[in-house]
């Protein structure tokens, strides 16, 4: 099971990995309008869509075609907790070295769409103040981390849910079918 979570959980995690720093990147350059959440969370998807096939492996070659709802949820569990890491780690090395003012163009933005929209200047005004705090949270890496992981991780274990409750099986179906 180790490798099997392993071997799955560092190729999903080089693939959302990859896939957000080249996104952020291409998102970055002057002129871009910004990126899109449907495909960010687009992606997670299909990075943890390995999940699906890792505890299919195991449950196929490695158990005798049978596994509980909790391995499977265990082995998507792990699964997610690699890829997540690596795309925390991903995101610190690009945030801190590469886009150290994104969080306030990331602002400047929202703030943009609040007035695009006619919002009150007493709602631009507690807007703009949860963004400054929250870009001085960042500042600190226990909650850069934590509000990262929140991202991605509830994803994952979404996936590893739906996952476990497909594929669990009891019982061996081969077997009893050839008796």
């Amino acid at each position: 099971m180790k490798k099997n979570v392993w071997v799955f959980g560092l190729i999903s995690g080089l693939l959302i990995s990859v896939f957000m720093t080249g996104s952020m990147a291409y998102c970055y350059q002057p002129g871009h309008s910004g990126g899109s959440m449907v495909v960010g969370y687009s992606a997670m998807l299909l990075a943890f869509s390995l999940i699906f096939v890792a505890v299919k492996n195991q449950r196929d070659k490695y158990d005798g075609g049978v596994i509980s709802f909790g391995k499977a949820f265990k082995i998507g569990l792990l699964i997610s907790l690699i890829c997540s890491t690596m795309y925390v780690i991903a995101w610190a090395v690009e945030y801190h070295f590469y886009m150290p003012d994104f969080m306030d163009r990331f602002t400047a933005k929202e703030i943009q769409a609040l007035r695009a929209s006619h919002a009150s200047a007493a709602v631009i005004a507690e807007k703009t103040e949860y963004y400054k705090d929250i870009a001085v949270s960042y500042n600190n890496p226990f909650i850069f981390a934590g509000y990262t992981y929140m991202e991605i991780f509830p994803v994952g274990l979404i996936v590893s849910a739906i996952t476990a409750l497909i594929l669990k099986r009891k019982t061996n179906t081969d077997t009893l079918a050839s008796a």
